[in-house]
């Protein structure tokens, strides 16, 4: 049900490495679970942001969450198409709907996180 290449956190987060840099989105579970989404909040491009805290927020017809960074680093880019289209969030969440990529020091950080079969599991105790 979720892509098996990704990493997850147990705030709904996934994390995809490449190299030293981490693509960060929220998953289909966390979309599907916030309805509709309205607006999105991104950290600045130089920003560092530490894994577990909050770096920016998605805001939809129901209610605002804050987005948790998977890992500590430095934003290297942010998807500027979603200021235009949040919905992109909900409609392709792996994909168009990425929120930053994050420059990190170690790429093994996402040892850490939990693995598709993992995370499916979290989601069914929710």
């Amino acid at each position: 049900m979720y892509p098996e290449d990704l990493k997850y956190t147990r705030e709904h987060e996934w994390a995809r490495a490449d190299g030293n840099t981490v693509r960060v989105g929220i998953t289909a579970y966390a979309q599907e679970a916030l309805g509709d989404i309205v607006f999105v909040t991104l950290p600045e491009v130089g920003e560092s942001v530490s894994a577990g805290e909050p770096c920016g927020e998605v805001e939809s017809t129901k209610s605002v969450s804050d987005i948790y960074a998977p890992v500590s680093g430095t934003v290297a880019a942010r998807n500027e198409a979603l200021v235009a289209a949040p919905e992109l969030v909900n409609s392709d969440p792996y994909g168009d709907g990425w929120l930053v990529e994050v420059t990190v020091a170690e790429p093994g950080v996402l040892d850490d996180l939990l693995d598709a079969a993992q995370y499916t599991e979290h989601v069914k105790e929710q």
